[in-house]
Order: structure tokens, then sequence, then C-alpha cells
């Protein structure tokens, strides 16, 4: 009989995800065979599974954790916001519809929970052991009857939940008491545990808090997580992009623009890791400044960011930095918005109809009209017509794609990539397009950057622009990386969590 032990949090980024990937790490690291899983996760970062479903990056990356396949059985329910109150659920990692928030409510109680027993039995019927993530708090009283990423999903297998507070926001222990409080006697009585995570200094002094919230919740306080710096593993949220900014002694400056519906900001986490690499998000002319390198994101709503660009003056600064010859780089939307034109005729895109000018970097025009979803893994080879990359012409980079709209590319302009495989299927497609002086380059290609190859050539690049001896840089792999983070994670968890007891709850030996 498979077994199956569930995190809820007192809010959102306290922690749940990379508790849930630890604890995947921990108990495959025992020898069971362990399956990650969130019911509905709400965000604009996914990831294309090997049978080319749609799921959240932190559902891969627990699975990675685990040692097992992404799956799209382990987030049933994704759901991309596009603007006005409008999300498009993605079900079973395909396109389902677009709705509004009452919509979402009548979806939440018939579809979607039929949809979330499903995917919870097939995982159940194949794993020893799910580790199951809820999403944001379990106590949002004026949507309690609709909320079915938490107390719903333990209730359906009786699931013992253990529930994370933040100690780092301050209010841990009245964000704990609160949340028990607010939750139905049926619901509180599956909590079975509680765990501080995020805790900086001296455990002592945070015991008699401790015992005295122990006393108050009856519920066993089964561990104290300390903050941890440094971590290199893809962000979830957001949120994590005002953690960026903050390198002060760096060489390279990367700036990313903060789109209001960003989306697979993961693809440029990567340089996190890089000495003398600055990766910074902006959201205004103010901050761009002249960086050596600046990359326009994916986004789920293009043309509404694309007309942010232009009110916000910086598709000016854009602009300015083009004809400085700073490079640009766009992935997905924002390859679109380096384009002519965008067309919409019948709102596909963000409710707007219309034809919108981009950018004008690139000779490309993008139709929305009635094309399908793409969403695939690809391989691809690198053509090299551009400055940065033509040193690593020919060599074998992977990556996916996840975007609506044709692009069409005018007067035989050059592409960035080869496509040489999309899921199991060979294949011989141009990707992407290349200025005329090879220094803006547009790819639907998310994941480029994960590609160590990639990654040492635009360094490479930008370095010797900067007239600085590259000749002894050299990057490693990033699942290796995310890997060894992953170890360590999981070693800190470990060690500051009560195994013992948390294998009793789900009776299994430890």
């Amino acid at each position: 009989m498979s077994k199956a032990l569930m995190i809820q949090g007192t809010s959102s980024y306290c922690g749940k995800s990379l508790i849930v990937a630890a604890l995947c790490k921990i108990f495959a690291n025992l020898g069971y065979k362990v399956a990650p899983f969130k019911a509905q996760n709400m965000s604009l970062n996914s990831f294309v599974t090997k049978d080319n479903k749609e799921i959240a990056r932190a559902q891969a990356l627990q699975a990675l954790a685990a040692g097992v396949e992404p799956l799209s059985d382990m987030n049933p329910i994704l759901l991309k916001p596009k603007g006005d109150n409008i999300c498009q659920i993605i079900l079973h990692g395909k396109p389902y519809k677009d709705v509004r928030v009452g919509e979402y409510y009548k979806f939440a109680l018939n579809e979607g929970i039929k949809s979330i027993e499903l995917s919870l039995k097939r995982l159940m019927s194949s794993y020893e052991l799910v580790i199951i993530e809820g999403a944001g708090s379990p106590a949002e009283i004026n949507l309690y009857d609709y909320d079915i990423a938490n107390m719903k999903v333990a209730e359906l297998i009786n699931a013992p939940v253990l529930l994370i507070g933040d100690i780092d926001r301050g209010g841990v222990f009245a964000s704990i008491v609160g949340t028990l409080k607010l939750l139905k006697p049926k619901h509180r009585a599956l909590v079975k545990g509680l765990i501080i995570n995020k805790f900086r200094g001296d455990r002592s002094i945070l015991e008699p808090g401790l015992k005295k919230l122990e006393e108050i919740t009856g519920k066993q306080v089964l561990g104290v997580i300390p903050y941890i710096h440094d971590l290199q593993l893809p962000s979830e949220d957001s949120i994590s992009l005002e953690e960026f900014n903050k390198e002060t002694n760096y060489t390279i400056d990367i700036v990313v623009i903060r789109l209001p519906y960003i989306s697979n900001f993961t693809d440029f986490e990567p340089f996190k890791s890089m000495q003398g690499v600055r990766l910074r998000y902006v959201n205004s002319i103010d901050e761009l400044n002249t960086p050596d390198i600046l990359i326009l994101p994916g986004t789920k709503n293009t043309i509404h960011d694309l007309i942010w660009l232009q009110n916000s003056g910086l598709s000016n600064g854009i602009l300015r930095l083009a004809n400085q010859n700073i490079p640009i780089i766009g992935i997905c939307g924002g390859y679109q918005m380096l384009g002519k034109m965008i067309i919409d005729k019948e709102g596909i895109e963000g409710g707007v109809k219309g034809e919108f000018k981009g950018l004008n970097l690139l000779n490309i025009i993008t139709y929305f009209d009635k094309y399908d979803k793409v969403t695939e893994k690809v391989f691809a080879e690198v053509i090299g017509e551009d400055q940065i990359f033509n040193t690593i012409k020919g060599e074998r980079i992977y990556g996916y794609e996840i975007h609506m709209g044709l692009t069409i590319p005018i007067n035989n302009i050059k592409p960035s990539f080869r496509i040489i495989k999309r899921g199991k299927r060979m294949v011989n497609e141009l990707d992407g397009s290349v200025s005329d002086n090879g220094l803006v380059i547009g790819t639907y290609i998310h994941g480029i950057f994960d590609n160590s190859i990639v990654r040492e050539a635009l360094i490479k690049f930008l370095m010797k622009r900067r007239f600085i001896q590259a000749s002894q840089f050299k990057q490693r792999n990033t699942i290796e990386i995310w890997n060894e983070n992953l170890e360590r994670l999981a070693k800190i968890v470990k060690d500051n969590l009560d195994m013992k007891k948390i294998c009793e709850l789900i009776n299994i030996p430890y």
C-alpha cells in the first residue's frame, strides 16, 4: 500500500517546495520509490515533460530530487495568470481553457477535484511514497470551501500533514496558532506536527517559544530548519526575484527586463552560480543603465507586456542599448517583442485585438490567430550566425518550447538554431532570428542557459568585449549543480527534523 505525507504552510513562500524536495531526496536515498505531488499550482515557471506535458517547474525539481521522471500527474492543475482576473488552466499537462475567478471555483469543485483524485490514485499505485505539497495557506477562510490544493487533498487519502511556518518573516507563532484555529476540526486533526523554517540564530533562545507553542496547539514541533544561504536551485515564486540585484563584486552585468507577466524566469538562474556575474531584474528606465547584455524574457501576455514596455519608457531604453551595440537576447515572448509587428485579430493572447508594433530589432512578424499552443522538449544545433554563439557552431543543446503564436521571418533573415528533435520525433526546422549585425538574437527555446556551453560562450564573448582574459573560463553542468545542492538541502533538513517520528506517522521503517 502506498504511503503519503503532506506538507502545508502558513503562507506562500514559506519553504514548502524545498522541504518537499528535501524529503523526496531523503526518502529516495533511503531506497524508497518516491513521487512528489501538488494538486494545484499557480506559477508562470513551467517545465515540459518527456511526453510534452506542461507542469510547474517546482514539481520537476522535486522529481529530480526523488530520482524519477517528471509526470503530469505530479501537478494535474497548473494555473497561469494572463491578466484581468483571467487564468489559463493547464489540466493534466495540456491547455484546458481560460477562465475568470468565479468560473474557476466551479471548475475546482467539479472537473478539478476529479482530476486531482485521478492523478493521486495513479501515483499511489505506482510509487511507495508520495510527498504532497500544499498551496499558499490552508486557512483562507473566504475561499476555504473551494480550496482543492490543501486539506481536501489530505482528506482524500487521510494523509498526515506537517505545517510549516516561516520564522524569517516574523510572527511565526501567531501564524501557526492562527492557521490551526481557522481550520475545521476534522482538518486540524490531520495536522500531526509543526516545522519552523528559515531560522537564524541560537536554537536554545527559541526553545521556550517552542514549548509554549506545543502547549497551545497540542501539536509537536518536529524540527527547526536553519536559514540556508546560497542554495543554487531554481526558484518557484516571482517574489524570489527580490533577492537579486545585490551582487557588488562583479565583472559582467546581465539585465533581464522584469515584465509584469514574466514567465520562466528560471531560464536565467544558472547565471547566479557564476563568479563575477551580476544578474539584475529591472522594471524601470531608471534601473536600466548600460549593462553588458540585455535579455527580454518569456511572458504569459506578450501584448500586454509590449504595451507596458512602451508606456514605461523601457522600449526606448532598449533601443538606446541596441544603438550602442549592446547585445540583446529575446526568449519566447521576448523574441516576439523584438520583431516588427505582432498581429492578434482574435485577441487570443491577452484579450486585446489588433496589430501591435514591436521593437523592430528583428525582421519578423508574429501571428497569434488560431495557432495551437506548442509544448515540446527539443534538441537543437547551434547555427552560429550571430556574434555570440559562433564559437560553438554545430554544438547540440537541449531545451523546451512553451508558446502561442507563429513567427514568420522576412527577407531570409538568419536563424538562431536548428531544431533536430521534438519530443521523440526527428525534425529539421529552423528556430529564431538574428539581426544583421549579429548582436540581437531571438529564440523560442527556453532553458538554453541550462547548457553550460551556451553560458560559457556568452560570458567569454562579453568578457572579450571588455578586454578581459577568459581563456580559463569554465562552467559546470546545471543538473550537476542542482543535484549537489539538493543533497546539501536534504542533509540539512534531515539533520534538523525528527525523521524517526515522521516515518512513524507514515508507517514506514527508518
